[in-house]
């Protein structure tokens, strides 16, 4: 017989579903993700540090999982909410089905729930605080765990996903995003004559890859290395990763990119946006239900064309403090925040999203080509 179990929010709401995945009692912040395919990235992505995520989409780990798709070692992620575990693992490309994944990685799954329910509450009322239990079924209990459990404003949850110490990227793309792209055959380059130091924050392999394919060694370094570590190894750029939770908390960090402004070409996504827009003397707050999915339409707002694009962040930039030397690029066309900046003066541009969107879609790798334009520029300067 099915084990039962039960999401509690903080605001008393309980939902009553299946277990599957592992068996346990975990705290997080209730938020979801749109996305129709890719839950094995989504998985496996450090940003979802301290959430339990719940998909939209109905049915979930129908194609299984396989090493090939990891986004880091492990799943980052509190606990994982489906309407539907497929019971059946069809593609040719797997090696495991989702369910021992959880159990592998001792994550506590729920299914059988009505998400749409709960997806509309998040929407309606906010992301909030919320206790996925598979050994307490005592709602009242539940939901007074759910009240006492730490929020993320505040939490610095990047420190729990740091690399332990630095290494050299030597993955590369996978071939199955090369097929049937002929504009990727006009980026890759086989010779790697740029020198790229990734701050790690919580980073999405499928990121050095894409440095890799543009012809960039790619030195990464936990997002703790100060401006003096980072530039030590002689970069030619410098990028700044996603990662998890609340900017604000994350004063060495800024403390780093203000010392490495103007010294180096600089590209940031997601934490890294936020991070940089922070050196810079901007402020950030905390969306009501985030942005999580890869259908986020955005305006490029220096060639007017929109681009589908992949996200997952919790927080943004405030746009009533940014400084006057930082010039917004990007909008989120869904609510109107600010997705892109550039500095007026420096070497320096960011997203809010994911380029690099593993498992797609693919509108944005235009911005890795950017930023390799920006260190033969700076690199050329320097030589000529």
């Amino acid at each position: 017989m099915s084990q039962p179990a039960k999401l509690a929010l903080e605001d008393g709401t309980v939902f009553t579903g299946t277990a599957f995945g592992a068996i346990g009692e975990v705290a997080g912040e209730a938020c979801f993700n749109t996305s129709m395919t890719g839950y094995q990235e989504i998985l496996t992505d450090p940003s979802y540090r301290g959430q339990i995520l719940t998909m939209t989409y109905p049915q979930i780990g129908n194609y299984g999982v396989n090493a090939e798709d990891m986004e880091s070692a492990k799943i980052h992620m509190a606990g994982f909410i489906v309407r539907e575990a497929s019971r059946t693992v069809s593609n040719f490309r797997s090696e495991g089905s989702l369910d021992e994944f959880l159990k592998k990685n001792n994550v506590v799954g729920m299914a059988n729930i009505d998400t749409r329910a709960l997806v509309r509450r998040l929407r309606s009322h906010g992301s909030m605080k919320a206790v996925l239990s598979s050994v307490d079924l005592d709602d009242a209990s539940l939901v007074e765990k759910a009240k006492a459990s730490a929020g993320l404003v505040g939490r610095n949850l990047v420190q729990e996903v740091l690399p332990e110490q630095q290494k050299m990227w030597e993955e590369d793309l996978s071939p199955w995003i090369k097929m049937g792209d002929r504009n990727r055959a006009l980026t890759s380059r086989k010779e790697q004559d740029l020198h790229v130091v990734a701050l790690d924050y919580g980073m999405k392999w499928n990121i050095p890859r894409h440095l890799r394919d543009l012809g960039c060694k790619v030195t990464v370094l936990p997002g703790t290395a100060s401006a003096e570590e980072v530039l030590s190894h002689d970069p030619d750029g410098i990028f700044l990763s996603n990662g998890p939770g609340d900017p604000e908390p994350l004063t060495g960090p800024v403390e780093t990119i203000q010392g490495l402004l103007g010294k180096k070409p600089i590209f940031g996504i997601c934490l890294g946006h936020q991070l940089l827009s922070l050196a810079c003397g901007a402020k950030t707050f905390k969306l009501k239900f985030g942005h999580r999915g890869a259908n986020q339409p955005v305006l490029d707002l220096e060639t007017d064309k929109v681009e589908i694009t992949s996200q997952n962040h919790g927080f943004a930039v405030e746009e009533n403090t940014l400084p006057d030397c930082l010039e917004i690029t990007h909008r989120n066309l869904n609510d109107n925040t600010v997705a892109g900046v550039k500095h007026k003066e420096l070497p320096a541009f960011s997203v809010q999203y994911h380029p690099e969107a593993s498992a797609g879609p693919h509108d944005s790798e235009y911005l890795f080509l950017r930023f390799r334009e920006a260190m033969d520029e700076r690199k050329g300067a320097a030589t000529a």
